[in-house]
């Protein structure tokens, strides 16, 4: 195949793949390798939009959030996310590449808001669209939040990027048996108990119709691979 198979993708990474090996924080060479992954499939002219998660910062100051509000403590982690946008947006300006970071909560001296019809233009004109901040509001994780933007801009597939190569019958580091699933139905990793994406996410994907691409970030060239519809990852599908 010389041709991607989707024009339009959400990729969702976690903010704990930006750590590498590192404890908690942004490695550089790790979000290096992530752009220039992604700038080969920018390359290709695929849309792309990316929801990038907090955890990475977030862990650094888990220990002071015990206790506190869940509220609070989401909005903290939302901020989180427009950090590691900013970062990621950097490195692509560092790259070369035209990214645009818009945020569902208002820090317009920073970053300007999520408006789709901004997101499909930019989209359009060849930039990335970096989705910070989650939906803008608690008790919704960024799982929930490339659901609902991959959704909203019309991609074809939500790309899960994590540390795993798809989805398996069982956890891989505990059971050598365990076998990874190229395809697997919505209604059975559901009836399985697979944790693909958090519940409300899922649900949202399955009721959408927008099917989910599990594959791993850390594996070099997986990414392309996947948008080139290769057998990389595990697709969830209705």
């Amino acid at each position: 195949m010389t041709t991607p198979a989707y024009k339009r993708v959400l990729l969702k990474l976690s903010g704990e793949a930006l750590m590498g090996d590192d404890p908690y924080g942004i490695n550089r060479p790790t979000i290096e390798r992530m752009v220039a992954d992604v700038s080969d499939v920018a390359k290709l002219g695929v849309e792309i939009a990316i929801v990038i998660g907090g955890g990475n910062i977030f862990r650094g100051v888990a220990p002071g959030a015990q206790g506190m509000d869940r509220a609070t403590a989401d909005y903290m982690g939302m901020l989180a996310t427009v950090m590691n946008s900013l970062a990621l947006a950097d490195a692509m300006r560092q790259a070369g590449i035209v990214a645009r970071v818009m945020s569902a909560i208002g820090i317009e001296q920073v970053v300007e808001p999520y408006v789709r019809p901004k997101a499909l233009q930019y989209m359009e004109e060849g930039k990335i669209v970096i989705f910070a901040a989650g939906t803008g509001n608690p008790f919704f994780t960024t799982d929930t939040a490339a659901a609902l933007r991959g959704a909203e801009i019309g991609a074809q597939v939500v790309l899960k990027a994590t540390k795993v190569d798809g989805v398996y019958s069982a956890d891989p580091k505990k059971d050598p048996t365990a076998t990874r699933y190229a395809t697997i139905s919505f209604d059975e990793a559901i009836a399985k108990h697979l944790q693909v994406m958090d519940a409300t996410a899922f649900a949202l994907c399955r009721d959408q119709k927008l099917p989910i691409k599990v594959f791993s970030i850390i594996k070099p060239g997986a990414l392309l691979r996947v948008v080139m519809g290769e057998d990389e990852g595990t697709l969830v599908h209705v």
